[in-house]
């Protein structure tokens, strides 16, 4: 029978505490960079689904102009969501919702609002007052231009909206597109809509004037915004008869 010689204190030999210490932190690390990568991953997708929810309101909006020969109002804080008042003759033009029973959007919530992919209400503004492209004209004096289908037939293209204002912050140092350009502007209030908005730029976005901010997204800002000139909705009802 052969003898085997065991080397002293080899014998159920584990793993030190320190030795475990160092397993457990680098399967953390793994696990919080596996966390962190999926979170990201997350995060883009509902970006991105939001942006996608924003182009459908976008068009659905223009579909709407097509039928209706106008855009619809926006649908009023704690109603429904339906465009009030029904018939274009707004009251409410830049602190409304998406009207998304009345243009045929989904998903909407019980209300009938619709709803980006934080589950938040999509917001929408319009243009109320117009001017002439050489300056102001008695033809386009009228209110809701575009949300009433006789003054817009009235008015015709040459008609620009006098009012939405589009810039990079809350204090319009810069602006995205020229005055008198924008007709209407879908927006999402971001990740954080559920909350009180951030000072600044993404409170300005709900403080029912006339003024709108689009930048890209930064830990403080994560508001989504479309925006859609005049000259995008005129020449679509132009396209389809509706303007002569």
């Amino acid at each position: 029978m052969r003898l085997v010689k065991r080397i002293p204190g080899s014998a159920g030999r584990g793993f030190s505490l320190i030795e475990l210490s160092i397993v457990l932190l680098i399967v953390a690390l793994l696990m919080g960079g596996a966390m962190m990568t999926l979170s990201a991953q997350m995060e883009q997708r509902s970006f991105e689904e939001t942006q996608r929810r924003l182009d459908a309101a976008r068009d659905a909006l223009l579909a709407f102009a097509i039928i209706n020969g106008r855009l619809p109002c926006p649908a009023a804080p704690g109603a429904t969501g339906d465009e009030s008042p029904a018939g274009g003759a707004c009251t409410n033009w830049y602190n409304g919702f998406l009207p998304a029973r009345s243009i045929g959007f989904q998903p909407t919530d019980a209300q009938g609002y619709g709803l980006d992919s934080y589950s938040n209400r999509i917001r929408y503004a319009t243009s109320n007052g117009v001017v002439a492209v050489a300056g102001p004209t008695a033809s386009c004096n009228n209110a809701n231009h575009f949300t009433n289908a006789g003054n817009l037939r009235l008015n015709g293209v040459s008609c620009r909206p006098s009012d939405l204002d589009i810039c990079t912050t809350a204090a319009c140092a810069a602006r995205v597109v020229s005055q008198n350009t924008v007709a209407f502007t879908v927006f999402s209030t971001g990740k954080n809509g559920a909350l009180a908005p951030n000072p600044g730029d993404e409170a300005e976005n709900t403080d029912n004037d006339a003024r709108f901010v689009l930048r890209p997204p930064s830990p403080d800002y994560d508001d989504i915004t479309v925006i859609v000139p005049a000259g995008v909705v005129h020449s679509r009802l132009l396209a389809a008869g509706v303007l002569p």
